[in-house]
C-alpha cells in the first residue's frame, strides 16, 4: 500500500533542461542584471523626504527601499486576518504573481533553467499557491507569532542556502564542461527553494497554520 504523497499549500516545480548554452552560462551575472533591476524596481516602496536647507531652498528627496510592497502587505495580511478573518483575493493574486516571476528570476541566476526570465509566462518554472480560507481554515492569532515560531527553519535554511550556493558554483563549471546541470545538484537547489517557499508561504505569505515540513521534496 503507498502512502498518499504529502501536499503543501505552496508547489514548486522546475523541469529539469536535458541540455544548458555554456555561452550564456558563463555570461549569467551580467545577463540577469536587466531583468533584477525590474524586480527590485517592482518590489521597491518609495519614500520622500523634505529637506530645507539654510539658504531657505526646500528640496524633496525620494528614496526607494527594497521588497516595501511585500512587507506592506505582509503587514496589512496580518491585520487583516486578525480583524477582519478575511484574506483579500486580490493581495493573493498579486502576491501569487509576484513570487512566481521573483522564482523566474533567482531559477535563472540558479543556472536551473537557460530562459530569460518572463513578467507574465510561467516558461519552465512551475509555482502555485493556494488560496486560503480565512475565516474557516486560519486561526486568526497566529499571524501574530508565524514569523517567530519558523525560526528553527530559518537557522536550517542558513546552511542549505550556503549548500545551495555552493552547488550552484559547481553546476557552473559543469555546464561550461559538459553543457549539462548534474542532476543531484539540480534536485537539492530546488529543494532549498521550495523549502523556502514553504516556510515563505506559512510565516509570511499566511497561507496556511499547517508547520512547514522540514524536507526538500
Amino acid at each position: 500500500m503507498v502512502a498518499p504523497q504529502q501536499t503543501y499549500a505552496a508547489h514548486l516545480e522546475i523541469d529539469y533542461p536535458d541540455r544548458l548554452n555554456r555561452v550564456t552560462t558563463l555570461f549569467r551575472v551580467v545577463l540577469i542584471i536587466p531583468i533584477a533591476i525590474v524586480l527590485s524596481l517592482v518590489s521597491a516602496s518609495a519614500t520622500s523626504t523634505t529637506v530645507i536647507y539654510q539658504s531657505g531652498e526646500v528640496v524633496e528627496k525620494t528614496t526607494s527601499t527594497g521588497g516595501g510592497i511585500a512587507g506592506g502587505l505582509f503587514a496589512a495580511t496580518v491585520l487583516m486576518i486578525v480583524i477582519r478573518q478575511r484574506y483579500p483575493r486580490w493581495w493573493f493574486d498579486f502576491l501569487l504573481q509576484f513570487n512566481r516571476f521573483g522564482t523566474r528570476v533567482g531559477a535563472y541566476l540558479a543556472l536551473l533553467t537557460d530562459r530569460y526570465p518572463s513578467t507574465e509566462d510561467e516558461q519552465s518554472v512551475h509555482l502555485d499557491l493556494d488560496y486560503p480560507d480565512a475565516r474557516e481554515s486560519l486561526n486568526r492569532w497566529l499571524p501574530l507569532v508565524k514569523w517567530l515560531l519558523a525560526l528553527p527553519h530559518y537557522v536550517v535554511l542558513l546552511f542549505l542556502g550556503f549548500g545551495a550556493i555552493v552547488a550552484v558554483v559547481i553546476a557552473w563549471f559543469a555546464i561550461l564542461l559538459t553543457g549539462r546541470y548534474p542532476r543531484a545538484l539540480f534536485d537539492y537547489v530546488v529543494g532549498v527553494g521550495r523549502w523556502a517557499l514553504r516556510v515563505q508561504a506559512y510565516a509570511f505569505l499566511l497561507l496556511t497554520d499547517s508547520y512547514p515540513p522540514f524536507s526538500l521534496h
